[in-house]
């Protein structure tokens, strides 16, 4: 078996520390600035921003319509601002994200930048029962807040009630910023499906 390879978009945002979080777990990574980039990528993240210039940056340089294809057999994690683009739609905006997620997001919902703050989540991985339910740190950083969640989605954590962490399929969204905190926990997840993926596609 290959060498699992994810993809990073590189077109703003914290891309690096996801990176280091994914290298930190020994998965090789590259870093996404053009869409013949996600030709040697077995999965991608797409991390946190400003979800606007994002999105117009990725329109710009044509990556849409190949990622589009390509998430529809490889897995996506995407946060805060790569959730808000992987929703099904978002509150009071025009912006019309890519629909990988069957949920309903409002952004900055948390609040603004200055009012960011981390905090602990409670994590149940996929296929585990609630005893095995991990608390981790979480930075949220102005994050949106998932209002609601299609019958598909499943909730994997959850800040005071209310899921910030959610997966559908081979794709995986959160509203905070893991890769701004040292626990590994989340990406390993993400590996997983990724794994999971490959044995699926074998």
């Amino acid at each position: 078996m290959q060498a699992l390879v994810i993809g990073v978009l590189a077109l703003q945002g914290a891309f690096g520390k996801h990176a280091e979080m994914l290298r930190s777990l020994d998965v090789k990574v590259i870093e996404i600035r053009k869409p013949i980039d996600l030709v040697d990528c077995d999965a991608l993240v797409i991390p946190g921003g400003e979800s606007t210039t994002m999105l117009k940056q990725m329109q710009f340089i044509g990556f849409a319509p190949p990622f589009c294809e390509f998430a529809k057999s490889k897995p996506v994690f995407g946060t805060c601002a790569g959730l808000i683009l992987m929703s099904h739609d978002i509150v009071a905006d025009e912006m019309i994200p890519f629909n990988l997620l069957d949920i309903t997001v409002e952004r900055n919902a948390f609040g603004r930048q200055v009012e960011s703050f981390q905090t602990e989540v409670e994590f149940t991985p996929k296929k585990s029962s609630e005893k095995n339910t991990q608390k981790l740190p979480a930075m949220f950083i102005r994050a949106p807040r998932i209002l609601r969640t299609g019958s598909e989605v499943q909730i994997l954590a959850t800040y005071q009630g209310e899921p910030v962490l959610v997966q559908q399929g081979h794709h995986l969204g959160a509203t905070f910023h893991p890769e701004l905190t040292f626990n590994p926990a989340i990406h390993a997840h993400f590996i997983k499906i990724c794994k999971s993926r490959e044995g699926d596609d074998s």
